[in-house]
């Protein structure tokens, strides 16, 4: 084997959004993951709603547009008859 074309291979912290760090080796010194098993609810066994990056909020944002122009246009269809 070649000595040269190998990545250096370094103490890492593996990093949650929980605040969880597990150490480890790696070829990268930091690793940040969404969850891990301290906070998945398959090893915890408690039902948690993890919302990365507002998506919930953002759907039911639309969501509550979509239903404001469909009674608008009910109403306006309901004003022509």
């Amino acid at each position: 084997m070649k000595a040269t074309i190998h990545p250096k291979y370094v103490a890492a912290e593996i990093r949650c959004a929980c605040g969880n760090v597990i150490k480890t080796r790696s070829t990268k010194p930091t690793i940040l993951v969404g969850i891990c098993n301290v906070c998945h609810p398959f090893y915890t066994g408690t039902q948690k709603f993890v919302d990365t990056a507002g998506r919930v909020d953002k759907f039911q944002q639309r969501m509550v547009k979509t239903q404001a122009a469909q009674a608008a246009q009910a109403a306006s269809k309901k004003k022509k008859r």
